[in-house]
């Protein structure tokens, strides 16, 4: 049976808990925010179905792409709508041209980052955009199963653990099935963003005669409800992509509505550029990441998915002349499958050497260590937000060169 030990040992795929024939497996929250498998030994039958299926215990060989390429949608308002150049919608809107469902994550109405389904093109643009959150998978990979055996197209997007988690769930090759997964950072604390959206609620209910809502340390991370709708002013969208100040120097926006007596809704939106922001400031420093990323199980492509797609920084360096700031995607094909997809895709595409992905974004290859900061900041009695600024303060020494930087540039 799945015992936890070490939380390093623990991706939250989620696979066990799907897989096992007595469910007598749950998912319950520890204090960082994050979800372990526990197990109800009275009703096991140690069938060592979970074990088998857990893609920390069998890993994959790690290889390289088959091929590897910059590309971008030929429509502006989708790359607009993406994280980068509109990859996953095309290949998204072909799977459901051809009555297939997709698969990826999404914001459920309490805010929490869940993955769901689609079958309608509308229905799918909710999984545009990267949210910087691990998402509960629920009984998605039994829900993909289903549709497999029905013979219906399947597209199933995640993180590459996800990804590995759901091959070993199926413990098949499915030609009707199309996996995607991206060159993944690291999964924040679905825990930690509670505790940050309710400070923003508390900082906008401040403005005004509002109730507050009660802020706790971080060491007290918020219940699953904490963000219950029915307050007199709700979240109205977060995105953590807002591309309005280009693609490279992305927002954390978040518009939040407040009710008028006339029954009507007020909005306003809090945005912050990605180095002002918190939480994303918080992300980039690594400190607070689930354990098993910082010895990522799913490094290298072991996760089997057809495509890898993400931002290509460098893009300018690289292929300056297609570097618009609206967003270019880094596409790494995986399989025969992958091409084919690839192929059929309506965008414009230029083949790059994987050496240069690799340069651009060392996750794709590397865990980043465990960061001095990570006991610091679960440790503190303070506020999320006073002590995420506190803890990425730039030092001097990248101070200095931001001010080199700008004597340069003039």
């Amino acid at each position: 049976m799945i015992e936890i030990i070490n939380k390093k040992d623990c991706c939250g795929c989620e696979a066990c808990a799907q897989k096992c024939p007595k469910s007598c497996i749950s998912l319950e929250e520890d204090n960082e925010g994050f979800l372990y498998p526990h197990v109800d030994k009275d009703t096991c039958i140690n069938c060592g179905l979970c074990e088998k299926v857990c893609p920390v215990l069998t890993q994959a060989a790690e290889h390289q792409p088959v091929k590897t390429y910059a590309a971008k949608s030929l429509d502006d308002c989708m790359r607009s709508s993406s994280s980068s150049g509109g990859i996953f919608s095309l290949i998204a809107e072909k799977v459901l041209e051809e009555d297939g469902v997709v698969f990826g994550a999404s914001f459920d109405d309490e805010w929490r980052v869940v993955h769901s389904s689609a079958e309608t093109i509308n229905d799918y643009r909710k999984f545009r955009e990267s949210k910087y959150v691990q998402s509960h998978i629920g009984n998605t990979y039994k829900e993909a199963e289903f549709a497999l055996k029905k013979g219906r197209k399947v597209l199933f997007t995640g993180t590459p653990c996800q990804i590995a988690g759901l091959k070993h769930y199926l413990g098949k090759e499915y030609e009707n099935l199309f996996s995607v997964d991206f060159i993944c950072h690291g999964v924040p604390s679905p825990g930690v963003f509670r505790q940050y959206l309710l400070e923003e609620l508390n900082r906008f209910a401040q403005r005004g005669e509002n109730k507050t809502v009660t802020l706790l340390p971080i060491t007290s991370i918020p219940n699953r409800n904490a963000l219950s709708r029915g307050e007199e002013f709700e979240i109205e969208s977060i995105s953590f992509r807002n591309k309005s100040n280009g693609w490279k120097k992305y927002s954390f926006a978040l518009e939040l509505a407040q009710a008028t007596a006339d029954g009507k809704k007020n909005t306003v939106e809090i945005s912050y550029t990605m180095d002002k922001n918190p939480f994303i400031r918080g992300f980039l420093h690594d400190l607070y990441l689930r354990p098993s990323c910082h010895n990522c199980p799913a490094k290298c492509h072991k996760s089997g998915s057809d495509i890898t797609i993400a931002d290509f920084w460098g893009i300018g360096k690289v292929i300056p002349k297609v570097d618009d700031d609206k967003g270019i995607s880094a596409v790494m094909i995986n399989t025969e499958k992958g091409q084919k997809m690839f192929d059929a895709l309506s965008l414009e595409k230029w083949e790059v050497d994987y050496t240069t992905i690799k340069k651009y974004n060392p996750a794709v290859y590397r865990s980043f260590g465990i960061p001095k900061g990570r006991t610091v900041f679960f440790s503190s009695n303070d506020t999320f937000i006073n002590t995420a600024l506190a803890l990425t303060k730039p030092s001097l020494k990248e101070q200095l060169k931001k001010v080199i930087k700008f004597i340069i540039r003039r």
